[in-house]
């Protein structure tokens, strides 16, 4: 049962829009066959402990970091996200979104 606030709504599972994506992007790419859940845990437990984060954690921005770096290097020894594209584009996009005004849609130049 999900937790209410005093208006009554639930509240979102999920912190930030791109904590959901990044899972919903994960369970999108298990369910397609590009690897097994358990192999998924045992990747995202070492990420876990090797930054550190073996505390209980909140699903903040912490856990979903190590979340995201674990997704990327398994994309990257599967040959299907090389590490340097991946760079360079998370680097566009954060030059997108800091060159973006104000309310307006954040867009890749060139896209």
């Amino acid at each position: 049962m999900s937790k209410c606030n005093s208006y009554n709504a639930p509240e979102p599972v999920f912190a930030e829009p791109w904590h959901a994506q990044v899972f919903a992007v994960t369970v999108a790419l298990n369910e397609a066959g590009r690897f097994d859940w358990p192999d998924w845990a045992a990747r995202f437990s070492a990420t876990l402990k090797r930054n550190g984060l073996d505390r209980e954690l909140n699903g903040g921005d912490d856990y979903f970091i190590a979340w995201l770096e674990t997704l990327e290097a398994l994309l990257a020894e599967q040959g299907a996200a090389v590490s340097d594209d991946v760079s360079q584009l998370r680097d566009r996009w954060e030059e997108a979104y800091l060159t973006t005004p104000h309310g307006q849609p954040v867009r890749l130049a060139n896209a």
